[in-house]
């Protein structure tokens, strides 16, 4: 069994064929899916996906970019829901900044704000962390470490090969491989996979985003989970089952289903 723990299944581009896409994973042994809290519009189509397939579990949270719409409220609502595993996405992501020196430092103590609001939220629910980090690595790290995440760890979602990273694998952190494993651009990637401990690896898509080669340009799907599972074994020298059962039993542990 493989467990795509981060696909946006309450995106609307899935909305017209969402069972064949549910159906095109499970033939390739594809069985759980974990989406990410990341707009609050969609958080409502979420639950009742959660709700209608046993297969589909969520999370609450607000992704950097959106985090005008934190609504604590709204995220306790579902948050003890029984298909609700997870606080996130959330976390910094500081690509995207622009305006003065001032401007730009608004905008970071903004997000560090909801993300450490986020971080208390999942230690209150005991809930792990999903987080989104891009071009903030310090940072988030350091957040992380003073706010305590550790005490219900999480995961560092399409994990950017920052090496820096690799030492939150000792605060209970896994780290989430995607299609990017299999650009050609990733030799990042590609060289910092076999630093990380075999113990704290998960596959994920983040579709319908960052569809793995030969794919790309098209919209992403959890079937595409075993391109990353395959590109992962001929990286790491293992066989494909091997990689297949230790990044379901890695995803088990973290988000208690099973």
């Amino acid at each position: 069994m493989i467990i795509d723990s981060h696909i946006h299944l309450d995106d609307e581009r899935y909305r017209d064929d969402l069972d064949d896409v549910l159906e095109r994973a499970m033939q390739k042994g594809v069985e759980r899916f974990i989406i990410p809290g990341a707009d609050i519009t969609t958080l409502e189509r979420a639950v009742e996906l959660s709700e209608k397939y046993d297969s589909i579990f969520f999370a609450v949270g607000i992704h950097p970019y959106d985090k005008e719409q934190y609504d604590e409220a709204a995220l306790k609502r579902y948050i003890d829901h029984p298909k609700c595993i997870a606080v996130g996405e959330c976390g910094l992501d500081y690509f995207r900044l622009e305006g003065s020196d001032e401007e730009k430092a608004a905008e970071k103590s903004a997000q560090k704000r909801v993300f450490a609001a986020q971080i208390e939220l999942a230690k209150r629910f005991k809930k792990p962390l999903i987080v989104h980090i891009r071009d903030a690595s310090h940072d988030a790290k350091m957040m992380l470490l003073e706010h305590g995440a550790g005490e219900v760890g999480g995961v560092l979602h399409c994990y950017n090969a920052d090496e820096e990273l690799l030492s939150l694998a000792d605060q209970n952190f896994y780290f989430g491989i995607g299609g990017v494993l299999t650009f050609k651009n990733a030799r990042k990637l590609v060289n910092v996979l076999p630093k990380i401990p075999q113990e704290k690896l998960i596959i994920e898509t983040d579709g319908p985003y960052l569809t793995p080669h030969p794919h790309r340009g098209e919209r992403n799907e959890p079937v595409y989970t075993t391109l990353v599972r395959d590109k992962m074994a001929e990286l790491l020298e293992l066989d494909n089952g091997f990689i297949e059962q230790l990044t379901t039993k890695n995803a088990q542990q973290l988000f208690n289903i099973s």
